[in-house]
């Protein structure tokens, strides 16, 4: 538990930090009383950032949520900023397995006969949302992809209306008045909604482009049909169409294995048309919107009915974070995840690089020697790769991220790890491959956000969780991403991207614990369909296939 001080303006993290944290900007010269110490600031600290406790001599290590997160370049007396200047990346190694792990869950007695209402699939799974995807296998049909999806929105009513189209409209109406346009305000003009879905059953029609299936390595054109057929998998899909050029790497006979490796029982609707063999583009385009169709009216039919909290199955990612993420959106997100692997739900923890100095904390707590195993050889292997291109963990910091007080990855990482709770690693997979087991699996993909979330929905995430310091849009086409702002400034400034605010921790409003029960509540309402995040709300829909091979 975080001890904190009765004003709230600085934080030790853990008993063995040897570096505070600011809660408030603080001023040089400021009389710190801490533990019994008493010491003045030599430099100004604003908020988020790290001022030490005691002298450090050169080399000397620092340690915050009880972890090794970098070494001193120069002598650093007693109340002095810590900079990119004067601390660098450090981070403890790791090994094998070496203790076995016990946890004692949450009480989750209150939401044991809680259910939610989602949709029922065929395969036991249940989804949040009930979609009808459509996607390429290669870039090549991107034009087509597009061309579709114009037909289809607003024709059905679900597109989203057009803030910005209203607007150039208005100002091309009132230019042609002769209006005087330093006199206009568009942000006071009212936005109409128009939407009559036809389908009243069917949440969205989504609509999926890339930049893969040919050109690159055959590993990448396998690896994105595996993440592909993990979104036709994923039980918040309802059926699919798939538009092959023919020719490309990423063959229709490879999406339909990897479809049948995670379900060999595959019954969902999966309509294929290949541009090589249609007698015209028209003549494809037609005959995929007919049957894409007939295929959304009878996926109109299903609808939500009650399922138990344990078909739940939660990613959780951090993006744009800063000093405060650690402290406060992701161990509230973690807390959540511990209620939910207690209720014998599913969660996915990602972005290996940003579990760089605390791989020995997750080895510890896998299930077995084998599945710890597996997550050390990932994790050296993924390690191997950066370097061999002249690249590294340490490197994974943005600027962003160093301007609010991360500036090394391993306290990046620390704090970033607090997403995934306490409960024991129950599985480790690899990119593109599909979740298994109940409680918490570590899937291995970049820090990057988007070839993160990219990677949650294809392993059959239903909802996301997305921890943010400095404000994301990000969002997914099949995955609902519910935006967590570490601050209340941030979720204040940009209401239209943040859907919960955890600030009311760093300011002591309220605990861990009881935010991270409202949010499980939030999610169940999500689930069943009772509202929409803010990303889905801006049709936020990215998709970033990870590529790890050349192109040839």
């Amino acid at each position: 538990m975080m001890k904190k001080t009765n004003r709230q303006t600085y934080l030790r993290i853990h008993p063995k930090d040897n570096v505070l944290v600011a809660l408030q900007d603080q001023q040089a010269g400021n009389r710190i009383f801490f533990d019994g110490l008493e010491l003045t600031l030599k430099d100004p600290v604003p908020a988020k950032h790290k001022f030490t406790i005691t002298d450090l001599a050169a080399g000397a290590e620092i340690y915050m949520y009880g972890v090794l997160v970098g070494k001193t370049t120069c002598f650093l007396p007693v109340g002095s900023l810590l900079t990119t200047e004067n601390l660098k990346h450090a981070a403890e190694g790791f090994s094998q397995k070496n203790v076995t792990y016990t946890w004692q869950g949450p009480n989750v007695s209150k939401w044991k006969q809680r259910t939610f209402r989602g949709y029922h699939r065929a395969d036991r799974q249940v989804g949040t949302r009930n979609y009808w995807l459509v996607l390429p296998l290669v870039f090549c049909e991107n034009r087509n992809i597009e061309t579709l999806k114009h037909a289809f929105l607003k024709e059905l009513g679900y597109a989203a209306p057009d803030r910005y189209q209203a607007q150039v409209r208005e100002l091309a109406n009132l230019y042609r008045q002769g209006k005087d346009l330093r006199e206009i305000d568009l942000a006071e003009m009212p936005v109409y909604s128009s939407q009559n879905r036809l389908f009243p059953n069917l949440d969205g029609i989504k609509f999926i482009a890339h930049d893969g299936g040919c050109g690159g390595t055959r590993e990448d054109s396998d690896n994105l049909c595996a993440l592909l057929a993990g979104y036709c998998v994923n039980p918040n899909v309802a059926g699919i169409t798939v538009l092959s050029l023919g020719c490309q790497h990423a063959q229709v006979d490879i999406l339909q294995e990897k479809i049948r490796e995670r379900n060999p029982a595959f019954a969902k609707p999966l309509l294929v048309f290949e541009q090589q063999k249609a007698a015209s583009e028209s003549a494809m385009l037609s005959e995929a919107i007919l049957q894409t169709f007939k295929g959304m009216a009878e996926a109109n039919r299903c609808e939500r009915q009650p399922a138990t909290l344990d078909k739940l199955v939660i990613g959780v990612e951090c993006g744009g974070s800063d000093g405060f993420s650690g402290i406060s959106a992701n161990p509230v997100v973690g807390y959540t995840a511990d209620l939910v692997a207690a209720l014998g739900g599913k969660i996915v923890l990602s972005e290996f690089p940003e579990l760089c100095g605390v791989e020995q904390e997750l080895i510890n707590r896998c299930a077995d020697e084998e599945t710890a195993e597996r997550f050390v050889r990932l994790m050296r292997d993924y390690a191997a790769r950066a370097e061999a291109v002249g690249s590294g963990f340490d490197m994974n910091p943005s600027p962003g991220n160093i301007r609010d007080g991360l500036i090394t990855d391993a306290i990046k990482s620390a704090g970033a790890a607090k997403k995934g709770g306490t409960s024991p690693v129950r599985d480790v997979l690899g990119y593109g491959q599909y979740v298994r087991k109940s409680g918490l699996t570590l899937l291995c993909t970049p820090g990057n956000d988007v070839e993160s979330t990219t990677a949650m929905a294809g392993a059959g995430c239903t909802v996301q969780l997305f921890t943010t310091g400095l404000g994301t849009p990000t969002g997914n086409p099949v995955s609902p991403v519910v935006k967590i702002a570490s601050n209340t400034n941030l979720a204040r400034r940009l209401p239209d991207m943040i859907d919960l605010d955890a600030g009311p921790v760093i300011s002591g409003e309220k605990t861990i614990e009881e935010l991270g029960e409202e949010m499980l509540e939030y999610i169940i309402g999500l689930a069943s369909g009772e509202y929409d995040t803010r990303a889905m709300e801006l049709g936020q829909d990215d998709f970033i296939f990870w590529k790890r091979g050349v192109s040839l």
